[in-house]
């Protein structure tokens, strides 16, 4: 009887610990939005730390649509990988991740981050806002890699309602016998 709870508990730790164990890569969308919500944690931290409130609160004005689409990627990440506790914690971690690279940075952190301000102001989508993520090498919990985007194959379909084209045939001119 003591194998068999053994073996229960076993399974039960398992499946509750499923979601800690890393994923090979993420979908694609997931790590855009876990990129942008690293952009717009350091763009936080900035704004607090440096009292650039009005440019952040213009990032958030500007991209409010993004960053709505981007949360809501990252809830869905962790809807299946850990739930409401495991996200707060990613949130938190987040933050104190980019306050401590600004604590190292010291007097030069303000000063350093206006650069990445004037960047995240100038990006046009979402895309843009994630790229900064890498460009700037922000700091984020989660490092695993999009999975590689899967080409479909190209389809003959076209070539077979129409026979191809056939090359024009030109007349050559006899060799000219020489004497």
């Amino acid at each position: 009887m003591s194998f068999i709870r053994t073996l229960m508990a076993g399974i039960a730790a398992a499946s509750i610990a499923t979601p800690v164990f890393a994923q090979a890569c993420l979908p694609p969308a997931e790590r855009a939005a876990l990129d942008v919500r690293a952009v717009q944690s350091q763009l936080m931290v900035i704004a607090l730390s440096c009292g650039q409130h009005d440019d952040y609160n213009l990032f958030v004005t500007k991209y409010k649509s993004a960053l709505g689409t981007a949360y809501n990627g990252v809830r869905t990440h962790f809807s299946r990988n850990g739930g409401q506790r495991s996200l707060d914690n990613y949130i938190t971690s987040l933050a104190n991740a980019h306050s401590q690279a600004g604590i190292a940075q010291g007097t030069l952190f303000c000063q350093n981050s206006v650069p990445f301000f004037q960047a995240a102001l100038a990006q046009t989508n979402a895309q843009g806002i994630a790229a900064l993520a890498t460009q700037y090498n922000l700091a984020n919990p989660i490092s695993t890699p999009a999975c590689a985007v899967r080409q479909a194959p190209a389809t003959v379909q076209a070539s077979r309602s129409k026979p191809a084209a056939q090359p024009i045939q030109t007349a050559q001119a006899s060799p000219v016998a020489t004497r």
